[in-house]
């Protein structure tokens, strides 16, 4: 394999465990050109490897989901900005539903200084960051346990998220289509999304603008069944259009943003 290659394959390797690179930082690093690096990642691009993104690339979306220790690398300034504007929007003295996903752990470490809440889930790792504080009761799903990110998942998951009616949920989805459909991998962990959302007064969705450049293969619901969209920019106009058509509050909340729109 000659140097070319070798590179186009170690950056591979270095996009499905990181789950996302950066041009300066792959330059730097092979010791090339910016404009060599970007020939490599279209070349990735175009032979469905990788997705190009602002700045870099990402495993390209398909029927599989980018693995957990991979998401968790992306987006991670975002995602934790996007936690904390979410946890303001949730009040002491309540009750809440919180799926699967990094961003929605983030939410979870946000609300640790919260008082009163009952928070169900059918995340062992929300469960692990909130069960400790004595002023949170956590209530776990039942159900087959998702090795690959300790989602809770199938039917059993299901009957239980349906015995509840709580005051908020905050879900996460693996991708939004520009037509406004929320779209994830797995039909088993979007049954349990569907619960949730229909047992909630106010469903708050948490997702960075890059799950705008994903896709994925099962619809979880659609954007106007939403209440509150917290993310990090809003630089969609279709899903800014459907927004305001369907009175989604949308909270923009990066790392230097603090806006709504």
């Amino acid at each position: 394999m000659d140097d070319l290659n070798l590179r186009r394959q170690e950056i591979l390797e270095i996009t499905r465990a990181q789950g996302r690179v950066n041009v300066d930082e792959l330059a730097s690093r092979f010791e090339v050109t910016p404009q060599t690096i970007r020939k490599d990642l279209n070349e990735l691009c175009d032979q469905r490897l990788l997705s190009r993104v602002h700045g870099g690339a990402v495993v390209a979306s398909g029927v599989e989901n980018i693995s957990y220790e991979a998401r968790r690398f992306i987006a991670q300034e975002e995602k934790r900005a996007i936690g904390a504007a979410a946890a303001k929007l949730i009040p002491n003295n309540t009750s809440l539903f919180v799926n699967i996903g990094t961003t929605t752990e983030e939410v979870a470490r946000s609300l640790i200084d919260h008082e009163g809440l009952l928070v169900i889930t059918n995340n062992i790792n929300v469960a692990n960051i909130l069960y400790r504080h004595p002023r949170i009761e956590v209530i776990i799903a039942g159900g087959p346990i998702r090795r690959s990110d300790g989602g809770v998942i199938g039917s059993a998951a299901v009957d239980f998220i349906s015995q509840f009616k709580v005051n908020h949920a905050v879900i996460g989805s693996s991708a939004i289509d520009e037509d406004g459909a929320l779209l994830d991998f797995d039909y088993r962990e979007v049954r349990v999304s569907q619960a949730i959302i229909a047992n909630a007064r106010q469903v708050i969705l948490v997702s960075d603008r890059l799950k705008f450049e994903r896709s994925a293969p099962v619809r979880i619901g659609h954007i106007s069944q939403i209440d509150v969209f917290v993310t990090d920019q809003l630089d969609s106009a279709p899903i800014a259009e459907l927004c305001r058509t369907h009175g989604v509050r949308v909270v923009e909340a990066g790392p230097a943003l603090d806006d709504e729109i």
